[in-house]
């Protein structure tokens, strides 16, 4: 019940014949939600003023209280332009007039032209257009971005792909968050980073040891971290529900395989029954099973 499944030996499923399911094509606002939300939360200090005020402490208006950064005219830096980090780029870009800087080892022509558009409508407009940059290396977004979010896959080369190196190449008072996968920041390193950069922020929904954080990240005031809950909307955690119980029935009632496992639509439709197919089988080819016509 979930998009990634590097909690699986796929290997040790085609070997014994077993189709391993996932739940894809729910996600992607969602998780780009949380990831804007986390943005939000660590560039205006909301949690730490949340406690401050739970606390009893407000005594009124300060000059000084609680400042943080604006994010408009910023540039919001995405490393991974797939599907979720570019509806997290437009919802940065458009919601919050932010430029745009994105390294992925494939053009994205489509966040491209949407950032395009929009800055031609803002130009229009008089205001400031917006602007974007493919950048040649992740180095370049982590130097130039003031907020930078990671979509990354994990695998050998992006384990630890936020690191000691990498963490000093980020601005002063740079955000950075991580609704990925945990093991793409080196959070030992991060913890020193946040400790010894106080104007650094971070905001975390996975980490590198589920569930539990390294020592001394709990402790950072400049750190909003929540319990991996990127996919938790209603909507969307119903539908990996259905979809997951679909891939098992199909699989039981030996339906074929859906031919696009990120268009399920036809799965929700709660005014229709399911197409009769498993929504989406990772090892299906592994294994040799029929793909649906539908």
């Amino acid at each position: 019940m979930a998009v990634g499944y590097n909690n699986v030996d796929v290997n040790a499923a085609n070997k014994h014949g077993v189709a391993v399911g996932n739940t894809p094509g729910v996600l992607t606002e969602t998780t780009a939600e949380l990831a804007a939300s986390l943005s939000l939360a660590a560039a205006r200090r909301i949690v730490e003023a949340d406690q401050f005020m739970r606390a009893g402490l407000y005594d009124g208006w300060l000059p000084h209280l609680f400042v943080g950064n604006l994010l408009k005219g910023q540039t919001v830096g995405v490393i991974g332009a797939g599907r979720i980090g570019s509806a997290y780029a437009r919802m940065m870009v458009e919601g919050f007039k932010m430029n745009l800087i994105y390294y992925d080892l494939y053009q994205s022509t489509r966040l491209e032209k949407f950032v395009t558009a929009y800055g031609e409508f803002l130009k229009a407009n008089g205001e400031q257009p917006v602007t974007w940059k493919r950048a040649a290396s992740m180095d370049e977004v982590l130097r130039e971005a003031d907020v930078i979010s990671l979509h990354p896959i994990l695998d050998k080369t992006t384990y630890h792909l936020i690191n000691k190196e990498s963490l000093a190449t980020m601005k002063k008072e740079a955000i950075l968050v991580n609704c990925s996968r945990g093991p793409v920041v080196d959070e030992v390193a991060l913890v020193e980073h946040l400790k010894q950069n106080p104007m650094f922020r971070v905001g975390l929904d996975v980490f590198e040891d589920e569930p539990y954080m390294k020592p001394g990240l709990a402790d950072m005031k400049n750190a909003v971290v929540v319990p991996h809950i990127a996919s938790a909307s209603k909507w969307t955690r119903e539908g990996m529900a259905t979809l997951a119980a679909l891939n098992v029935l199909g699989k039981i009632k030996g339906y074929p395989v859906w031919g696009d496992p990120n268009g399920v639509a036809p799965f929700l439709n709660e005014n229709a029954p399911p197409p009769a197919a498993s929504p989406s089988i990772v090892n299906a080819k592994a294994l040799g099973l029929p793909v649906s016509k539908l």
